[in-house]
């Protein structure tokens, strides 16, 4: 681009772009500016970024590379239970503070083999479940296995202990429908193309598993992880939302991938798991109101979460915020898109305002 057309780009002025390239290599933008530079970065194309690097004589972020690999997984298990359910649910809880304008309340719950298990229950009707697993596989075939296998425990056990809560009989409560992963990469044995690879990976663990064989998920032989870590791994659905030098990040349909490189620049895994927390609760809300429309059932809610409740949602998630960091506007970004959340809230926000009309 001109230096015209760049500066038309970031939203600055020509004089800004030219005392960036006039300041020489010891020349450091203001802080706001940088905001701007690592979002337009982010949102960059693989070759542009690459280009990027080459310029300055580097191949990418410096990783914690060691001989293991340390990852904390995040499960995310939504059912809508109904306002009545999580009425009663949140009068043993405390009130969150985490999501002022989607109300919610929490309470610790034992998992059999979760580190900790944290029930998060918004006034809107959906019950989140929240498992933090800490994990050394040996490799990262042996962790795909290890979350599709779990899934199908994890499900069950979420909808006995859901009707334990509620004292309810078996029939009367909804069942966990899927689970949503996140992963906290915390250290790895590679270095360079190979530590972005495995953040792909782990974003789209199904390529390193065989989930139709006979006995249950299975690990495909290890050289397919072996072949992807050395010649490298992309798929048209995942979205990257790391910036360079500070961290790596994909999310994609069926999770999100997290390395942080500078532990005060990067995202915190509370916002990871506030925005996760978000984003699962109203896409378990909008699959209900598709749900009673697929029943054949005009869709109805209570007037405080009807077509208004979903307008005031997708405003807050597809607009920024003054106090959000540009590396948080890309991360919500991301797992917006791949969630396919945005257009869930129209059709339910439509669907909802002419059953009222």
């Amino acid at each position: 681009m001109s230096l015209r057309d760049f500066a038309a780009y970031l939203g600055v002025s020509d004089r800004t772009v030219s005392n960036w390239e006039g300041g020489g290599a010891s020349y450091q933008p203001r802080v706001e500016s940088q905001a701007v530079l690592d979002t337009a970065l982010g949102r960059a194309s693989d070759g542009a970024k690459a280009r990027f690097a080459a310029a300055l004589g580097a191949n990418g972020a410096v990783q914690p590379v060691t001989g293991r690999i340390g990852v904390d997984s995040h499960k995310f298990l939504p059912v809508f239970v109904g306002v009545e359910r999580t009425r009663q649910l949140r009068a043993h809880m405390t009130l969150s503070v985490d999501h002022q304008w989607l109300e919610s309340s929490s309470a610790r719950v034992d998992h059999p083999e979760a580190q900790t298990c944290v029930l998060h229950v918004f006034a809107c009707g959906v019950a989140v479940f929240h498992l933090v697993q800490p994990h050394e596989p040996a490799a990262l075939t042996e962790l795909a296995v290890w979350r599709y296998r779990s899934y199908a425990s994890d499900l069950p056990w979420a909808r006995d202990k859901l009707r334990d809560l509620l004292d309810e009989d078996h029939c009367g409560v909804p069942n966990p429908e899927y689970v949503l992963s996140l992963y906290w990469l915390a250290s790895g044995p590679w270095a360079g193309s190979a530590y972005d690879t495995a953040l792909r990976l782990l974003s789209t663990p199904s390529v390193l598993v065989d989930r139709g064989a006979p006995g249950g998920p299975a690990p495909l032989d290890g050289s397919v992880e072996e072949s992807f870590l050395a010649t490298g791994f992309d798929h048209p659905d995942i979205v990257s939302f790391g910036v360079r030098g500070v961290s790596t990040g994909y999310a994609g349909w069926s999770g999100v991938a997290y390395a942080p490189h500078s532990r005060e620049r990067s995202l915190t895994i509370d916002e990871l798991v506030t925005c996760e927390l978000t984003v699962q609760a109203l896409w378990c809300f909008t699959r209900h109101v598709q749900q009673m429309i697929e029943d054949g059932q005009d869709p109805s809610m209570p007037e405080q979460y009807g077509w208004r409740f979903l307008r005031a949602a997708y405003s807050r998630l597809t607009t920024a915020r003054a106090q959000e960091t540009a590396q948080h506007v890309l991360m919500r970004e991301a797992i917006m898109k791949t969630s396919g959340l945005v257009e869930r809230l129209r059709a339910a926000q439509d669907a909802l305002r002419e059953s009222v009309g």
